[in-house]
């Protein structure tokens, strides 16, 4: 094994030593720009098999971490192997713009809590200052999407506040309905008292997952 490695880095080493380190992923970044080698990527596959991604939307009003690295590498990995077999895939972003933390982030920035002071402030100015907070950090996620090499279409994202996207999704469940792939059940889940919401599991603190039985969830 270790005859091999010497032989490789002796063959290409030069290579090596060029490309492992930052200047190299902003030089590469730059060639992808000049050359469109995303665009490309889907249009010159045009007539092929599709493979369509929509991302999982990440909320825009709070920062990447960690585990948004991890996992993008993951669907980018996923998305280049199907380019690499002859696929069109359509990356399609996309922005979360509903849910608790949107509106706790808005309650904070008011200084008020809770669903009577919402009621008070008045449903439509805090809907519309929901709306604008949501898009307080895009900007770090585009520039997080560019440096991570991650090829996503950001000029044309689906919104999750969009009544196009809305309605898409009422259709799709009724979709379901007609084919009588809905049914009716009773899940526990915890709640936010002040806001008279649900709390989905994926926003549960890890600290709060592990202290829970599983009865409790």
């Amino acid at each position: 094994m270790d005859k091999t490695r010497d032989k490789a880095t002796e063959r290409y080493g030069a290579l090596a030593r060029k490309f492992h380190d930052a200047e190299s992923e902003r030089l590469i970044g730059e060639f992808w720009r000049a050359h469109d080698t995303f665009r490309r990527s889907i249009s010159e596959r045009e007539g092929g098999p599709d493979w369509v991604f929509y991302e999982g939307p990440p909320t825009a009003n709070g920062l990447p971490g960690v585990h948004h690295v991890m996992a993008r590498l993951t669907k980018d990995i996923a998305c280049r192997y199907k380019t690499m077999t002859g696929h069109r895939v359509v990356r399609k972003a996309g922005w979360d713009t509903h849910g608790l933390p949107v509106e706790r982030s808005v309650e904070k920035q008011l200084g008020i809590q809770g669903r009577v002071a919402i009621e008070e402030y008045g449903l439509v100015p805090f809907n519309e200052t929901c709306r604008e907070s949501v898009w307080s950090c895009k900007s770090d996620w585009d520039e997080f999407t560019e440096r991570l090499g991650y090829w996503l279409d950001l000029d044309d994202p689906y919104i999750t506040y969009d009544n196009a996207y809305i309605e898409s999704v009422w259709w799709i469940l009724s979709r379901f309905d007609a084919g009588g792939k809905l049914y009716r059940g009773h899940k526990v889940v915890p709640t936010v008292p002040s806001a008279a919401r649900r709390f989905p599991p994926t926003r549960w603190p890890t600290a709060t997952r592990r202290s829970m039985s599983p009865a409790s969830t």
